[in-house]
């Protein structure tokens, strides 16, 4: 059962239950399936290295080894920054309510690369009114981790979005003054050259 999110703009508090809107809902989707010579479905399946042994599907996992090629629980590892200093937790944003309170520009959001999108179900129309012709911005984690993501909520329409994604990192390259290349140095002398040219022969 989905879960909702509760936003907290000024001393109030929404409600809304986010509801995924994916290109399969807009544009539908399609599939393709394998069968064999008698009409049954085909299975993927997976084989060893002498392809003599079949792996059938959930046979195959990831785990993590030491540099001593030994087994490693995911409950031992601990997460560090690039500095070296501990990572801080990000709590799951389904843990507390949202404070909405850092507005940003449009150019600001267009900065960023969105990855999903969800619609704000909010039967009572108050939290619409509530974010009105703004654009929300705050960190978005949907469970406990190490890594926030940026996201939007706006509103278009009679309908409240919320948009997760980051920022876009590039540099923007600028006008600079154009260098000339004058390969026809006149003044220069050409040096008297004693090898010989077979063509005149």
């Amino acid at each position: 059962m989905a879960r909702n999110l509760v936003f907290r703009i000024k001393d109030d508090e929404y409600s809304a239950k986010p509801v995924k809107v994916d290109r399969s809902k807009l544009y539908g989707w399609t599939e393709l399936k394998a069968l064999d010579d008698e009409g049954r479905e085909c299975r993927m399946v997976s084989m060893d290295e002498t392809g003599s042994l079949i792996i059938p599907k959930g046979g195959l996992g990831q785990g993590i080894l030491s540099p001593e090629r030994e087994w490693v629980e995911r409950s031992s590892l601990k997460a560090i920054k690039a500095d070296g200093s501990d990572a801080q937790p990000v709590p799951s944003s389904f843990n507390a309510p949202i404070i909405l309170k850092d507005t940003v520009e449009a150019e600001t959001f267009l900065d960023h690369k969105i990855n999903s999108v969800y619609q704000l179900d909010d039967d009572s129309g108050a939290l619409l009114n509530a974010v009105g012709e703004n654009i929300y911005g705050f960190t978005y984690s949907f469970r406990d981790s190490f890594k926030g993501e940026s996201a939007f909520v706006l509103a278009s329409g009679d309908v409240v979005f919320m948009l997760v994604g980051q920022k876009n990192e590039f540099e923007m390259i600028g006008l600079a003054q154009a260098e000339t290349i004058d390969d026809d140095d006149s003044d220069e002398v050409e040096e008297d050259s004693d090898d010989l040219d077979f063509s005149m022969m």
